[in-house]
């Protein structure tokens, strides 16, 4: 029997009603595997490259640390905004991923883009010689949800760096400024200050000629350079501390008395000959000296010597912080009579002034010249055809080239030692804990500059600074 009309058109109906029904089947399971998909991938974050999002890193530069000690961040591009709020010159160096920043002078800062970094713990430190050693080191370690303690460098003035990739060294507006600043640096010196240093102290004497020099070690106010006072670690009151100076023969005491808060003390003579149980080397030779005690050190010295005296015990912070101070026996002998280097040194001559010259490069001290930072160094006065004698001591970190214009320096003894065969130069290389004296005989009016020839020792961009002085000849 052949189909109806109608039955064709109810079978139309059911067959449309199927493919409707399947095409809803079809959309929903679209949708829900679009819904899975889409799921699967947002909740699929690789954190291996992820950028932090705490922003740089921010890491604070000073004698001697770096701050925070552990620094934190998330995995990915790290950057760190480095500020050296010290006194000396420093760095930034993370020697496992090969970076290092270039020398940051004080009160400059720069940006160490680090790339992307994978999640771990890396060693951070200043790579200048010394500082590492005397606590210039820290973590950072890298981990997801990382973040600085300080990351928005907030107050971190960064425009001023000489390391800031960014800027061009070049440009003439700034190189003209700084030209200027340089020109101005010197109309102020020199700038008068608080405090001096090696100041002669005069011992008191006992009933049998015993030769009695009382110091006290203590944290107190101590101007630099004008306008900065620092928190300095002195003898007595300044830095350097008082010049103690002895004979050959002498039966010598030195009373050291411990102002200082919380830390124990002790103290070395360094260079000059002295017992065992006098060498000052706790807790070795003698009991640590505990706030509030005091130690006598009793010695008769036998030779002559051109030496020091410092703390031993936490050297690396009271030596730099300004512990420090010449200790001198006798008179160096001159090679009178003699030539040295063509010079000829009369027979008869006289020595018209004889100077230290303490030199320091960290510390809340920093690079000075007897404790203090140009403008505020001391000048040296002589007249034309004087002869002068010069000791430097170095109680600093690192060497310095002092160079003396114009005149050349006769170095006549080494650390005290008189040399067999003296010799002229006008750049003398003195290490930590060196002495070098030298005979001067200026014979030309004029100021001369004398200064360290490490040149960002002695300049920055706001001008001169640090180890500078002149002699003026008159």
């Amino acid at each position: 029997m052949s189909p109806t009309r109608s039955d064709e058109s109810s079978a139309r109906q059911q067959r449309n009603q199927s493919l409707s029904t399947f095409a809803a089947l079809t959309a929903v399971v679209a949708f829900l595997l679009l819904t899975v998909t889409i799921v699967a991938v947002s909740s699929k974050t690789d954190t291996s490259t992820t950028s932090t999002t705490s922003g740089p890193v921010s890491v604070t530069l000073t004698e001697f640390a770096i701050t925070p000690k552990a620094l934190t961040a998330s995995p990915g591009n790290v950057q760190l905004a480095i500020k050296n709020n010290g006194t000396a010159v420093h760095n930034v160096s993370i020697a496992s991923l090969g970076k290092k920043t270039a020398d940051i002078q004080p009160g400059q800062g720069t940006i160490l883009d680090l790339g992307t970094v994978a999640a771990g713990t890396y060693a951070v430190q200043c790579d200048i010689p010394g500082h590492a050693d005397s606590g210039m080191k820290a973590t950072l370690t890298v981990a997801a949800g990382g973040t600085s303690s300080d990351a928005a460098m907030a107050g971190m003035d960064m425009t001023s760096t000489s390391s800031d990739s960014s800027a061009d060294p070049n440009d003439p507006t700034k190189l003209a400024a700084q030209s200027q600043a340089m020109l101005d640096s010197f109309s102020s010196y020199p700038a008068a200050t608080q405090g001096k240093g090696n100041v002669p102290l005069e011992p008191t004497i006992e009933a049998d000629g015993t030769k009695v020099f009382n110091l006290t070690a203590a944290i107190t106010d101590w101007e630099v350079e004008p306008g900065k006072i620092v928190k300095a670690w002195t003898y007595n009151g300044t830095v350097p501390g008082p010049l103690l100076k002895v004979n050959v023969g002498d039966h010598v005491k030195v009373v050291l008395t411990n102002g200082l808060p919380g830390a124990s003390t002790d103290l070395h003579l360094h260079g000059v000959d002295v017992p065992f149980a006098m060498d000052g080397v706790a807790p070795i030779t003698q009991p640590a000296i505990k706030p509030g005690e005091s130690f006598t050190y009793d010695f008769t010295p036998t030779d002559i010597k051109m030496g020091m005296y410092h703390a031993h015990l936490m050297g690396q912070m009271a030596v730099t912080n300004g512990l420090f101070g010449v200790f001198q026996v006798g008179e160096q002998p001159l090679p009178a009579g003699r030539t040295v280097s063509g010079i000829a040194i009369p027979r008869d001559v006289k020595i018209a002034q004889e100077l230290p010259m303490v030199l320091n490069d960290a510390g809340v001290i920093g690079l000075s010249l007897d404790g203090k930072s140009f403008p505020a160094t001391t000048p040296v006065v002589a007249k034309s055809g004087d002869w002068i004698e010069v000791t430097y001591f170095n109680e600093g970190l690192m060497m310095h080239t002092m160079h003396l214009h114009r005149f050349p320096q006769i170095i006549i003894s080494k650390d005290g030692l008189p040399l067999d065969s003296p010799y002229a130069a006008d750049t003398i290389a003195v290490g930590p804990g060196e002495r070098y004296t030298v005979l001067i005989h200026p014979d030309e009016v004029g100021t001369w500059v004398w200064h360290c020839h490490i040149l960002n020792h002695v300049e920055r961009e706001s001008g001169m600074f640090g180890m500078v002085t002149a002699l003026v000849v008159q």
